[in-house]
């Protein structure tokens, strides 16, 4: 788990310690991140800037990035040269370190916008669906790292979140981003797992042309600016856990 500290609040005054105000110490926490390209850094101008590095830089934690453009929680069906088949994240998880203090899981915006595995339902176990990718993740990062802190974090608004057909590669409709969003929470509810809901409370929606301009200039992946905005809500969440 991550090492928490104690820290007092008030004027020189003893607090009850009851009452005591506990935050996280980031320093030296090893901390896994799984994602797309998002966490891989497309969008940014440099990979110092990815919000990862930022989070290392502020706080002192061990940030490893295992971000892999294009990638999706649950299997490709179809082989599209552009789209990786073999390398969701349920086939990934385990080539992580193993020794990690926290893993944070960042996906689901390719699975709505060109991954053609059904949603399936909450009974799956298998990669095959979207539903069934999830169980499998969260199980194998369960069993795998069973005294850290696992944390999903929601996709990012995206300029074509309504499509019920995402990017378009998808033979019929299937869901608008929203309905992913709704199916990680459910799964991720199942197994306590903490979800940072950025969809729900980021602050960032490409819609908004003001903030399309400042932080997501290509209506889905994140700038270095973008990308701070992302690095201080994630430094926020972990250290509320």
């Amino acid at each position: 788990m991550l090492c928490r500290a104690v820290v007092y609040i008030g004027n020189g005054k003893e607090i009850n310690p009851e009452k005591e105000a506990v935050v996280m110490n980031l320093k030296g926490v090893k901390i896994n991140f799984i994602g797309d390209s998002i966490t891989e850094g497309h969008g940014t101008s440099a990979p110092e800037h990815r919000f990862t590095e930022v989070i290392a830089r502020e706080t002192g934690a061990l940030c490893r990035n295992y971000g892999v453009g294009a990638t999706r929680f649950a299997r490709q069906i179809t082989e599209f040269p552009e789209f990786p088949k073999d390398q969701d994240f349920c086939a990934r998880f385990a080539q992580m370190d193993p020794d990690a203090d926290a893993v944070v899981v960042f996906g689901g915006t390719n699975d709505f916008g060109h991954g053609d595995a059904p949603l399936g339902t909450m009974k799956d176990r298998t990669s095959g669906t979207f539903y069934g990718a999830l169980h499998v993740l969260c199980t194998g990062l369960i069993e795998r790292y069973p005294a850290a802190d696992i944390v999903l974090l929601t996709p990012l608004h995206r300029c074509n979140e309504d499509s019920l057909r995402g990017d378009g590669f998808k033979a019929q409709d299937v869901g608008d981003l929203k309905t992913y969003v709704a199916i990680m929470r459910e799964v991720a509810e199942y197994y306590a797992l903490p979800v940072l809901d950025l969809f729900a409370g980021s602050g960032l929606q490409p819609k908004v042309p003001v903030i399309r301009e400042r932080y997501m200039p290509d209506g889905l992946h994140l700038n270095d600016a973008g990308h701070r905005v992302l690095a201080r809500k994630l430094i926020r969440f972990l250290e509320a856990l």
